[in-house]
């Protein structure tokens, strides 16, 4: 049944007094939010090692989770109010105390893979950002914001491989800030329908893009120019993240290059409609997701590989 978080958080929610279930229905409802959300979940369950779905659904699921409580209620006060109980959740999920399903079945992940509490509460401090700041004025401010917003994913990507370190996290920031930076282009149009933008203020100067053209959503030979900018830029994040495919085991490997070649094809899509994602939301075609797919299978058969 389709998803609706009304109903869940109602069920769930701060009021709910849930009563502690079993690991294994634990991990049924996390599998349950990642299938009613992630359209890949049949291919991506498919590859990853069977001992690793359920963790990978546990963590997608808290990131969900937070992500509704920030996006699909009133927002504002309310919004940072439930992340903020969602924060008491986690803080309760290492001691052993929460009784939400998602926390049951996280903490059995964080326990078994060691990870640390920062990634996940790195996380809510980016959705906390987004109820205060509905736009950067630097390029080097809009990182920060990523910081939080998406590298500790990475983070926690590695955490579940069993290959976390302080230098392969250096290279997964790479890629998951130019991810980021990706869906931020991408979603240029849908933002702002929202009152945000994620385009830097002082790269709209440089380029002479103008307010009124903006509101207007007019694609303006100034407007594409920035646009072109921001994807260039974007490209070098994942060809400096690319060197983190060399170190990682099997299939480690394979999901990370299905993350980079997908940012990539964003970045084509993007250019590929002449920078006008005010008329056309640039989209990664089915059969394009394919031939990435097919691509980096490929290459993680090709090698000796481990898993």
């Amino acid at each position: 049944m389709p998803w609706d978080f009304a109903a869940e958080l109602s069920k769930h929610g701060p009021q709910s007094g849930d009563k502690r279930l079993s690991l294994a229905a634990a991990r049924s409802y996390c599998a349950y939010v990642t299938r009613t959300h992630y359209e890949n979940f049949t291919v991506v369950s498919a590859l990853l090692p069977r001992r690793l779905v359920p963790h990978f659904h546990a963590v997608y699921a808290y990131c969900r989770w937070a992500d509704d409580l920030a996006d699909e209620t009133v927002g504002g006060q309310e919004a940072l109010d439930l992340l903020a109980w969602w924060r008491r959740e986690l803080l309760g999920c290492y001691d052993g105390r929460s009784t939400h399903p998602v926390m049951i079945a996280l903490r059995e992940t964080v326990t078994k893979f060691h990870i640390p509490r920062e990634p996940f509460l790195n996380l809510l401090i980016a959705f906390e950002q987004d109820q205060h700041i509905k736009q950067y004025e630097t390029f080097e401010q809009l990182l920060g914001y990523c910081r939080n917003s998406a590298n500790p994913v990475g983070h926690l990507v590695l955490y579940l491989f069993e290959c976390y370190t302080p230098e392969l996290a250096v290279l997964s920031d790479e890629v998951c800030t130019g991810l980021q930076l990706a869906n931020f282009w991408q979603d240029i149009a849908r933002d702002a329908a929202k009152g945000r933008c994620y385009v830097p203020i002082e790269d709209q100067r440089r380029f002479n893009s103008s307010e009124a053209d903006w509101n207007a959503k007019r694609c303006t030979t100034a407007f594409a120019e920035l646009m072109k900018f921001e994807v260039d830029r974007t490209r070098g994040y994942f060809d400096r993240g690319s060197q983190l495919l060399t170190d990682l085991p099997g299939m480690a490997r394979l999901d990370v290059e299905l993350f980079i070649g997908g940012g990539r094809a964003i970045l084509s899509a993007i250019e590929a409609i002449h920078y006008d994602i005010w008329s056309h939301r640039p989209e990664v075609s089915k059969r394009q997701k394919l031939v990435l797919l097919m691509q980096a299978v490929m290459n993680w058969l090709l090698p000796q590989h481990q898993i």
